[in-house]
């Protein structure tokens, strides 16, 4: 286990994994808070609810079923694509491609792949805004999982089935401490990325860092790649 590391070795890895909302961009420029205002616009629709009181069930749904759409499928019969066209359809303005990080991400030896509980196509938007679309050898979304979002066992045991990943030469980088803990079950290489952590003291949290793009730099890798 490790902190805020300075050289974190990770010269076992073979496959990056990482998560794409707030992890392969700042949490700070609040894109996702003009997501999750259009998912409060759904969900006052959905249940005819007051705003503050469908925004309450919004996040309840969250807690419980890993996402909001999730909630929505389950109790509200939702068809799911609708959902995810209108809520990830925000301007990408706040977003701004990080030179450092892109640099860092195309330096790192052996795969690279995304695990979002996002839309293919919200992924595909996403990663082309920031420059990323070309490091990456495949997307794992919302839809490739049947719509069972992380951290759900069998949603990270099927992306390692897919891809025939090898667990111990993994590592998974991810915004959500949560998510975190199946995939140090299955014996992936965990680190928490965001400004929160540095206070996670959760076991199965390997590494954390606040700046990835850094993080990545620093890092004792498998082979001279820089």
């Amino acid at each position: 286990m490790s902190g805020l590391d300075l050289t974190p070795d990770l010269r076992h890895v073979e496959t990056w994994l990482f998560d794409l909302d707030n992890t392969l961009y700042p949490a700070e420029c609040e894109f996702m808070a003009l997501i999750e205002g259009k998912m409060t616009d759904f969900m006052e629709r959905a249940t005819g609810l007051p705003r503050e009181e469908a925004r309450a069930i919004q996040k309840r749904y969250y807690t419980e079923h890993g996402t909001t759409l999730a909630g929505l499928m389950a109790h509200h019969g939702i068809e799911p694509k609708a959902f995810l066209d209108e809520v990830h359809d925000v301007s990408m303005d706040c977003l701004t491609p990080d030179p450092a990080l892109r640099a860092a991400i195309e330096a790192l030896p052996g795969r690279r792949l995304v695990f979002t509980n996002g839309s293919l196509g919200h992924a595909d938007r996403v990663l082309n805004h920031l420059g990323l679309a070309h490091l990456m050898e495949d997307v794992f979304a919302i839809e490739t999982a049947d719509y069972l979002p992380k951290p759900a066992m069998a949603t990270f045991e099927k992306v390692v089935a897919r891809h025939a990943l090898a667990p111990p030469a993994t590592a998974f980088f991810e915004d959500s401490e949560k998510n975190l803990a199946p995939a140090a079950l299955l014996g992936m290489t965990t680190v928490l990325v965001g400004a929160h952590a540095a206070a996670s003291t959760a076991d199965f949290v390997h590494h954390r860092t606040h700046d990835l793009a850094r993080f990545l730099t620093s890092a004792r890798l498998k082979e001279a790649s820089r």
